[in-house]
């Protein structure tokens, strides 16, 4: 899985911001206000991944415990079906 093809993340002084462009912005036309940590997993989605290297890549960066991991990776990526910005 990973984020349509259009989707821009940027930082805007230290406001993390998704805004789909093109073809994604068909499913979802706005603006997504991100923290750290969905910004992490919004640049990890730039790339083909999975729900299960999402989790990882968290435990690695942030002193969290696998049951977080899971549900926050989870319920991120149950919003983004939801906008319909993720292909899978």
């Amino acid at each position: 899985m990973k984020l349509k093809s259009g989707v821009i993340t940027d930082d805007l002084n230290g406001e993390f911001i998704a805004v789909p462009s093109g073809n994604a912005s068909r499913s979802f036309n706005g603006m997504i206000r991100n923290n750290v940590t969905a910004n992490f997993l919004f640049e990890r989605l730039m790339n083909d991944t999975t729900e299960e290297n999402l989790v990882s890549d968290l435990l690695e960066k942030y002193d969290v415990s696998e049951k977080t991991a899971k549900s926050d990776v989870h319920d991120f990526l149950e919003k983004l079906r939801k906008t319909g910005l993720l292909d899978e």
